[in-house]
């Protein structure tokens, strides 16, 4: 009797957390096979009951690489420094949607999984987690028809673009950075929903502002030509440097200084710690107010 009220009789003891950072890591490891099906619904869910199912995955990037490509680059004549446009926009648009959408749907974590939340215990992050994962693969479904292209543009004769290939190797660093930073945003803002409902209305129009504020629809050069002395503050949003540095790894295009890619990867360590803090104190109680 007394090993079970001590929990040795048990397989899993639940006990209530106090700290700020009571997160185990060994328990998401060992809940892996749940974010894997968690990740197999997310998918199936986003695409179920549609015509054309996951073939969205690739046509919503490319209308809205066609629509940038015509409205910022032909009517408005922004430039791309010299890149093709269908391709200078795409490679803006595919990192833009991964963070943005991360930072979306994870934004949603407790409001939308209050009722299994409230039914079954099993670490809370797996729902995040689980979110980054699902939009990887669209991101990978993306990011293939952006290679094609990118090798098309590049083995015609005297091609524009000249990538880089020290830095493609970089590429997964990029995504880690760019799912860590949208998951570190989203769980901040899902914790601060479970008091605050208004915050989850802002978070689509504060993301749409916050892409004018990136250079996905134009380049940097155009903030550095026009107005030097801004550049330092412009890229200190910590998606600048990630998209640049992508452009420049497939397109060949500038990268203004390295040292600001270190910078954001210290904004995201430091976004990613606050978001984990936060959720791991709002879980506690968050039944109590959602």
């Amino acid at each position: 009797m007394d090993k079970t009220r001590n929990g040795a009789g048990w397989d899993t003891v639940i006990r209530p957390r106090h700290g700020w950072f009571d997160i185990d890591l060994k328990e998401l490891v060992r809940y892996r096979d749940l974010i894997l099906l968690l990740v197999k619904r997310n998918f199936t869910v986003l695409y179920k009951q549609t015509i054309l199912g996951p073939a969205w995955v690739v046509i919503q990037p490319l209308l809205t690489t066609l629509v940038f490509t015509v409205v910022f680059g032909n009517i408005a004549g922004l430039p791309t420094d010299g890149m093709p446009k269908f391709l200078f926009y795409m490679g803006g648009n595919i990192c833009w949607h991964y963070f943005a959408n991360c930072l979306t749907v994870t934004s949603n974590t407790f409001i939308t999984n209050r009722d299994v939340f409230g039914k079954v215990y099993f670490p809370r992050l797996c729902m995040p987690f689980a979110t980054v994962l699902t939009e990887l693969i669209n991101f990978f479904v993306q990011y293939a028809l952006f290679v094609v292209s990118v090798v098309w543009y590049a083995t015609r004769p005297d091609p524009v673009i000249h990538p880089d290939w020290r830095l493609i190797a970089l590429t997964p660093l990029m995504l880690l950075q760019l799912g860590v930073l949208g998951l570190g945003f989203g769980i901040i803002i899902s914790a601060l929903t479970t008091k605050y409902r208004d915050l989850a209305m802002l978070v689509t129009f504060g993301v749409h502002l916050w892409m004018y504020g990136t250079p996905v629809t134009y380049a940097t050069s155009l903030i550095a030509d026009k107005y030097p002395r801004l550049l330092g503050l412009y890229m200190v949003n910590p998606i600048t440097p990630i998209i640049e540095l992508f452009r420049a790894a497939y397109l060949g295009t500038k990268v203004y200084s390295y040292s600001y890619n270190l910078l954001s990867i210290g904004v995201t360590g430091l976004v990613f710690l606050l978001g984990v803090l936060l959720f791991s104190h709002t879980e506690k109680t968050f039944m109590d107010t959602v």
